[in-house]
């Protein structure tokens, strides 16, 4: 078989993947499945799942699930499908179906249920450990609390938290030691249990567990000392806090695969298909097959891709293309699934179902966006791949170097145990969680949602920001901005006669200029004989005054006999020129005014493009719009870069472009076609009053649709990143500072858990002060 043969016959299949708590887990499973015969996969942390390209000849699914399994994790096959064979989400090598999927052509898989009960269960272990590790704090950190034999209420309050409680970071130590890894499970379960264990000791082995022990806290141990002190606060406390922080993150990574349901739920669930003997019956969209022929009507979403065949109308593509305007269709032109008929009756043969629609298209391309980002290595599992074996070896070192030294066995353990619990990951564990919370909580009251911690990174390096048009830089909607009369015509009387005849049209232009005419001058009169001339205009008889009035294209006028004069011929021209609609209206043998339309600028836009520039950021306009309107649009604004006439396909292509430039690209939007462009930006922020896939697919949610808030979007994550950097630094700190002190015989184990707690309290404060962040905008 040849190299092409062999390339045509691969398969693609996405693996849900369980049990995996850092980056390194997810190198692990990615090195093992890529030892396989005719196997090159990509395994994302982030997402926990493997995207896997495999040669079906050489390797089965069922050996990609053994591989991970020896790994020491645990995947499941996405479900098969019970009409076509072969499992959902499995694909050729050209990103086709592999079998027929679903109506929105959904390939992946939904693992949200076993996503929900894995976060429950954390929640319960978060919930329980809490209510007993308080008690046992109070209880070691206060003396006057201290009765007779509490610390054996202490030793009992904690047990469970240390075994129970801390069973995820013991069980993934012991999964990371069968392969030779360390990880910051390994500093939680080794200073968790050692303090544990030691405490037990003293309890049996020394006199800690006589009735009226109480706890001092000398600076320096003494030598001797050690079997007269318990450290369950340190235990208990710790596995409480870093499974508070396992809670919060994976509460977040649990949205994963909120994007492409949000999006396959957008296609039409039923369609109105033509039979044979002419009667029309209605089934579910998921039946049509290519050459059917369906029928849409007025407001009636287009059930797939297809060619009309019958009858004319406007559909709104906007949700697709990111057209302003509804595009007119005739027979003959193609329509796509999930857009929205909003004029007359349409006929339609379906061209592609399924997996191939292009709605099915953009699914694939946010999916492929999301899995081909690379997991952010956080910074606290980076160091501590270095940093744990280096405090295990120096907590043995301690403890030989003193029993070589003739220090007593307690003494030595005493050092060891102190090395151990300074070094424990308390402040480590909050760094993140803490900051991430208060920031994003603020954000919330702001109107700006963060989704994770791995946003964070990207909006620093940032460089360029990419601005979807239509309902992101524009108001996503037609309104009047120039009435244009003839010489000696009156500027109301213009809008008063257009405004009546369009009042009786639905299309969004028509909207546009009734809706401007009813609130600069009241009421309109009635129309009378009203007709709708497809894609030229309309025409009528206004009630007050009898006259026939046509408005729409200078071809429908002059159908009329109405001539059109040097001046409005003029202002036609520069309306065009600016890339806005305008429409000629005409009566008594004369055209009498030109109305322009156009898609506006917020009154926002333009303080916000300054304010991004401010930041060090340069503005691109990106738009399927055609580029003359584009560039009017940017010139008003103040965004010098035009990227226009873009496919829907093309708008993450785009992105893709400028990060192969060189660029940090950041990208705002809010329509679906926007949604594989936010996905494969370094950083997509959405804009709240667009569609759900479009928030789902990016990292930063602007509620209040306002684009001034994606400057303080930024500006709060850059503040947030720079706080969990501090938080990290001074976690990382302290240890460096105080191991060697502990390792001297210089830090008595209890003062090194106050330091720990200390530190906690200082990340936590330092968290809090994101709590007066303010926002530019007013």
């Amino acid at each position: 078989m040849s190299e092409q043969q062999q390339e045509t016959d691969r398969r693609e299949l996405e693996l849900p993947i369980t049990g995996m708590t850092c980056a390194s887990c997810a190198t692990r499973v990615e090195r093992k499945l890529n030892k396989l015969d005719g196997v090159a996969a990509s395994v994302n942390y982030a997402t926990e799942q493997a995207a896997v390209r495999y040669d079906p000849a050489a390797t089965t699914p069922d050996d990609l699930l053994a591989s991970i399994r020896a790994a020491g994790y645990d995947a499941t096959l996405p479900a098969p499908d019970p009409t076509h064979g072969g499992h959902a989400g499995e694909h050729d090598a050209h990103g086709h179906d592999a079998h027929r999927a679903d109506a929105g052509g959904h390939a992946g898989h939904d693992h949200g249920p076993t996503d929900e009960a894995g976060l429950a269960a954390l929640r319960t272990r978060l919930v329980v450990s809490a209510a007993l590790a308080l008690p046992v704090l109070l209880l070691s950190m206060i003396p006057a609390l201290q009765f007779d034999d509490w610390q054996w209420l202490a030793w009992n309050l904690a047990t469970p938290v240390v075994l129970w409680g801390g069973w995820p970071f013991h069980r993934a130590t012991l999964v990371n030691l069968r392969h030779g890894a360390t990880t910051m499970d390994t500093l939680v379960s080794v200073g968790t249990l050692a303090a544990y264990a030691w405490s037990v000791y003293a309890l049996y082995g020394g006199h800690a567990g006589m009735t009226g022990m109480t706890m001092t806290f000398d600076l320096v141990p003494q030598r001797g000392d050690g079997l007269g002190h318990v450290y369950f606060e340190v235990a208990a406390v710790v596995v409480t806090f870093l499974l508070a922080g396992r809670y919060l993150e994976g509460r977040a990574k649990r949205r994963a695969g909120d994007a492409l349901r949000t999006l396959l739920a957008l296609g039409a669930k039923e369609a109105s298909r033509l039979e044979p003997d002419g009667t029309e019956r209605r089934v579910p969209s998921a039946e049509l097959a290519v050459g059917d022929r369906f029928v849409v009507r007025p407001g009636e979403q287009v059930a797939t891709d297809g060619v009309v065949v019958d009858g004319r109308s406007a559909v709104d593509q906007s949700l697709l293309t990111g057209e302003s305007v509804p595009v007119e269709r005739a027979p003959g032109d193609a329509v796509v699934g999930a857009t929205i008929n909003v004029g007359g009756r349409l006929v339609v043969e379906a061209t592609r179902v399924g997996g191939d629609t292009q709605l099915a298209r953009i699914a694939r391309l946010v999916r492929d966006a999301q899995s081909g980002k690379a997991p952010v290595q956080r910074l606290a599992d980076r160091i501590s791949a270095v940093f744990v074996p280096v405090v295990l070896v120096l907590a043995v070192a301690t403890l030989v170097a003193w029993l070589v030294a003739g220090e007593g066995t307690s003494y030595a353990f005493t050092a060891a145990v102190a090395v151990l619990i300074i070094a424990c990951p308390c402040a480590l564990g909050l760094a993140t969680p803490t900051a991430l919370l208060v920031g994003t909580g603020r954000g919330a009251q702001l109107g700006l949602l963060i989704k994770g911690p791995e946003v964070l990174e990207s909006t620093r390096r940032v460089d360029t920001v990419v601005l979807d048009k239509t309902g992101t830089v524009t108001t996503g909607r037609m309104t009047l901005v120039d009435v244009v009369p003839a010489a000696g015509q009156d500027r109301d009387e213009v809008l008063r006669r257009a405004g009546a005849l369009e009042d009786a049209s639905e299309h969004p232009i028509a909207r546009a200029i009734a809706d401007a005419a009813r609130e600069r001058l009241g009421a309109l009169p009635p129309v009378a004989d009203f007709a709708s001339h497809e894609g030229l205009g309309v025409s009528g008889v206004v009630a007050s005054d009898g006259s026939a009035v046509v408005a729409g294209r200078p071809a429908l006028l002059a159908d009329h006999g109405l001539s059109l004069g040097g001046d409005l011929r003029d202002a036609l021209a520069e309306a065009q020129r600016a890339g806005r609609t305008a429409v000629v209206v005409g009566w008594e043998g004369a055209a009498r005014g030109v109305l322009v339309v156009a898609d506006a600028p917020k009154p926002t836009s333009a303080a916000a493009i300054a304010d991004l520039r401010a930041l060090g950021l340069r503005p691109v306009l990106l738009t399927g719009d055609h580029r003359a309107t584009a560039e009017a649009v940017a010139a008003q604004v103040g965004i010098d870069e035009v990227i226009a006439e873009v496919l829907p396909a093309d708008k993450a292509a785009v992105v893709t472009r400028l990060q192969d430039e060189g660029r940090v690209v950041a990208m705002v939007g809010d329509g679906v076609n926007d949604a594989p462009a936010l996905a494969q930006a370094d950083l997509g922020l959405a804009i709240g009053t667009g569609t759900d896939v479009a928030i789902e697919a990016s990292d930063l949610t602007l509620v209040t649709g306002d684009l001034r808030g994606a400057g303080d979007a930024i500006r709060l994550s850059r503040r947030t990143l720079r706080t969990i950097r501090q938080n990290l630094f001074w976690a990382f700190a302290y240890n460096v500072v105080l191991i060697p002190v502990a390792a001297a015989g210089y830090l008595n184990p209890v003062l090194a858990g106050l330091a720990m707690a200390a530190s906690s309290v200082l990340v936590v404060t330092n968290s809090l002060r994101l709590r007066g962040f303010r926002a530019q905008r007013g």
